[in-house]
């Protein structure tokens, strides 16, 4: 699979990441944990993204990936949930990261997200010392913010971060817009989240009080359809190849259960690049409707 350098971090990561977040589901056994994370290995992904939030997902990576530790780029998020730390404070950033190795039985993470603190939060210079503090002593590799809108556009524009983790689809392209010019110019990384809209594809009528309300609603309006069955393409390869490609991203994280479904993202996107008037497309309804829409979901 392809590899990319991660802006200016010094570290490379495939097009292709591996989300996490149902790895950590009570439902998954064990055994299906294990296999579906090593399968994706094996598949080429070497971005695994995770977060203290994700249930047993941390644990599940200590069991079954850490013996494989220098396969892969490791990515996490936190700042809360620290036992013995009130959360968003300093104790919460070094205790958070040293019990998150301790789960995952690694000696480092590669890539650490405060995880979608709002602005106020973000902007503490205790909070950001606390980062550098991990970084020098060799414990993270890169300082980083998950999350969206002003609070992003500000991480990327303080030159305290290495790389940023946002939402970035056909529906929802603030930040591919008005942030990430920004953050290649000043060589940060970029992994791009919920690249296929949560399916929001899927629901034939609107998907009230689920997370893919918002992306089904405007997927109406951009009238994208039609773009997609004149280019012959699958929901899933239309959004998944917009996204994984874009000129500013370096990594697309798609979060599974199924080791099918792993396949076939591995297969989208072996076939590369939208073709350029499929792009074209894509970006005269984003313009005609998407550009009045306010800020990221």
């Amino acid at each position: 699979m392809q590899q990319r350098d991660f802006g200016n971090t010094g570290l490379k990561v495939s097009v292709l990441g591996f989300g996490a977040g149902q790895v950590g589901a009570q439902h998954l056994s064990e055994d299906q944990a294990g296999t579906l994370l090593n399968r994706a290995i094996d598949r080429g992904i070497t971005l695994v993204d995770t977060a203290r939030g994700y249930g047993l997902s941390e644990e599940r990576i200590g069991r079954h990936l850490s013996y494989r530790r220098h396969d892969f780029i490791l990515s996490s998020k936190g700042g809360y949930g620290a036992q013995g730390a009130e959360d968003w404070t300093p104790p919460a950033i070094r205790r958070g990261i040293e019990q998150a190795l301790t789960r995952m039985r690694v000696d480092w993470i590669d890539v650490f997200h405060l995880h979608s603190c709002p602005l106020e939060v973000l902007r503490r210079d205790d909070l950001l010392a606390a980062l550098d503090d991990a970084r020098q002593a060799g414990l993270i590799r890169v300082a980083a913010y998950s999350g969206e809108n002003e609070a992003l556009a500000w991480a990327v524009d303080s030159g305290r971060f290495g790389s940023i983790e946002t939402s970035v689809n056909l529906a929802d392209q603030w930040s591919a817009h008005k942030v990430l010019p920004d953050a290649r110019e000043r060589g940060l990384g970029v992994i791009a989240k919920r690249p296929i809209l949560n399916a929001a594809w899927q629901f034939r009528e609107r998907p009230a009080g689920q997370y893919a309300e918002t992306y089904w609603e405007r997927l109406q309006h951009l009238e994208l359809n039609g773009i997609r069955e004149q280019a012959g393409l699958a929901w899933t390869s239309l959004a998944l190849r917009f996204t994984a490609f874009h000129p500013n991203v370096h990594s697309a994280i798609v979060g599974t259960a199924s080791i099918d479904n792993l396949e076939s993202n591995v297969r989208v996107v072996e076939e590369g690049p939208l073709p350029l008037d499929v792009l074209t497309q894509i970006e005269a309804a984003w313009e005609r409707e998407g550009s009045r829409w306010p800020g990221e979901v």
